[in-house]
């Protein structure tokens, strides 16, 4: 498979007319940044990243697992989340955000990068499996999925998605759904 801009543009198109979650994600998209950075949410819009990191999934993620994770989040002390997430906004790049971010309950590397795209969608964007094999697939990535991927190769990947968005002018949520639709349609 080659990556075109074209190509990414109809994937993310049709992310928007088929994804049930896309409504959901673009509202929190224009919300949740701004509250995360004036620190104007409550325990349920932090929960929600870690419930949406896996819910995205529709069934395909498994259940013990998910409920799992989403049950270790909601044990952390809100003011400890609430203090990972205002240095994650305040982080400069993204390994001291993920640093900060894994420090929490039930939060990996991938959930972390999920915290990211909500804080500052124009600057990052979620690893995960299905993603990161589409990229290898079309020769973007050298690597199988690292399960779980560390902070280094989260960046490696970052760094391959901003050159891919910039590439076909596109913003680095239109590729995120392009990959997953991508991926979806294999």
């Amino acid at each position: 498979m080659e990556l075109s801009r074209s190509l990414v543009a109809a994937k993310a198109r049709e992310y928007r007319e088929n994804e049930p979650l896309d409504t959901v994600e673009r509202e929190q998209i224009e919300t949740l940044p701004a509250a995360f950075a004036s620190g104007e949410y409550g325990r349920r819009d932090a929960a929600w990243v870690v419930r949406w990191y896996y819910r995205r999934f529709l069934g395909d993620y498994p259940d013990r697992e998910r409920r799992a994770a989403e049950e270790a989040f909601r044990e952390n002390d809100f003011e400890a989340v609430r203090a990972a997430i205002a240095d994650a906004v305040a982080a400069t790049d993204a390994a001291t955000g993920l640093d900060r971010l894994t420090d929490l309950d039930a939060v990996d590397v991938p959930v972390a990068s999920a915290f990211l795209a909500f804080i500052e969608p124009d600057e990052y964007v979620v690893v995960g499996p299905r993603v990161w094999a589409t990229l290898r697939e079309a020769g973007e990535l050298d690597r199988s999925y690292p399960d779980p991927p560390s902070v280094p190769a989260y960046e490696d990947y970052l760094e391959r998605c901003r050159a891919l968005a910039d590439r076909f002018d596109c913003d680095l949520p239109s590729l995120y759904r392009a990959l997953w639709r991508l991926a979806s349609s294999e």
